[in-house]
């Protein structure tokens, strides 16, 4: 393929996602953009809740990725029924979502395009506790064992060892072997997409990285996890204490921090880079990104959502080789 070509799964009907899509698409970086777009998801609707927020774009459905074209709102039409262009978020969307996810993943599959963009879901709705994020319900559709989320910034990224549980259950997963998987994962991700070898931050779980009980996950997982890494060509160091790690001086020295749990580091990152971040799934047969933001939906129609987020994630698919 010469041209590159990126799906989108739309996710969600009754989010924010459709509304930063339309403003990047009125955007001069969409117009300078050297990739075919091709979404996936209901065309009705798209116009409707277009009109609905008063953009106005070309809309152009195809049956297959041959027939998409440049500089074109391109889409692969997939039915849903609805009676309004927004409604609360329910378990009525959860059919078509997962159809839209199948189309997606099997013309992933095939080859047809090189990278995938998906909107975002309902936790509570869609994936209903069955996965912990949308990271581990499309490795189990792609067979993807371990998958790494790095929450990718340009000047500084960020990984979790664990997602989206609770934080009582986090000591259970702070293990040797997973933090190993995690890392090689981010390193083989830098040097093959950014040619560069990383430098990559391990945060300790407890605080100042010490613990009165007699279990130590510092002692028992993560240093013997860094000294194992230490011997490959890995450029590793750590446990920090994650309260004074996110300073200037200390993370301008790294590409990638990882963090023993979601807000440990989400948070600082969000903090400093707010929405010009995306969400990168690592150990997937393909690139896949996810903008970050979810539904939104108390901000449904309203016409205010940030786009920094897409408009990044094709920043980020355009420098990627």
């Amino acid at each position: 393929m010469n041209t590159r070509k990126i799906l989108i799964v739309l996710g969600e009907p009754n989010s924010t996602f459709t509304e930063v899509l339309f403003k990047y698409f009125q955007s001069k970086k969409f117009k300078n953009n050297k990739s075919i777009i091709v979404l996936i998801g209901s065309k009705k609707l798209f116009e409707i809740q277009m009109k609905k927020l008063k953009y106005n774009l070309k809309v152009k459905e195809i049956n297959n990725i041959n027939q998409a074209s440049l500089k074109i709102v391109n889409i692969i039409n997939v039915n849903y029924k609805f009676k309004k262009p927004f409604s609360k978020i329910t378990q009525n969307s959860n059919i078509y979502i997962n159809q839209c996810f199948d189309l997606s993943l099997d013309l992933m599959e095939k080859k047809k395009a090189n990278y995938l963009i998906n909107g975002p879901v309902s936790k509570n709705h869609f994936l209903k506790k069955k996965y912990p994020g949308v990271t581990e319900y499309i490795a189990a559709k792609t067979n993807s064992k371990e998958p790494v989320m790095l929450i990718y910034n340009e000047k500084l990224s960020v990984t979790p060892l664990t997602t989206h549980i609770p934080v009582k259950n986090v000591s259970k997963f702070v293990k040797k072997k997973k933090i190993i998987n995690s890392v090689i994962k981010i390193k083989n991700f830098y040097k093959r997409h950014f040619k560069i070898n990383p430098q990559i931050a391990v945060l300790g779980l407890n605080p100042h990285c010490e613990t009165t009980s007699k279990i130590s996950e510092e002692k028992k997982e993560i240093i013997p996890a860094i000294n194992y890494l230490k011997k490959g060509s890995i450029k590793i160091s750590g446990p920090f204490p994650a309260d004074t790690f996110f300073l200037k001086k200390n993370i301008k020295k790294f590409h990638v921090v990882l963090g023993m749990y979601h807000d440990q580091v989400l948070t600082p990152v969000k903090t400093l880079y707010k929405f010009k971040a995306i969400n990168v799934t690592l150990g997937l047969p393909f690139i896949k990104v996810t903008p970050d933001h979810g539904p939104n939906y108390h901000m449904i129609g309203q016409n205010k959502s940030d786009p920094s987020s897409i408009f990044y994630a094709f920043n980020f698919l355009k420098k990627i080789k």
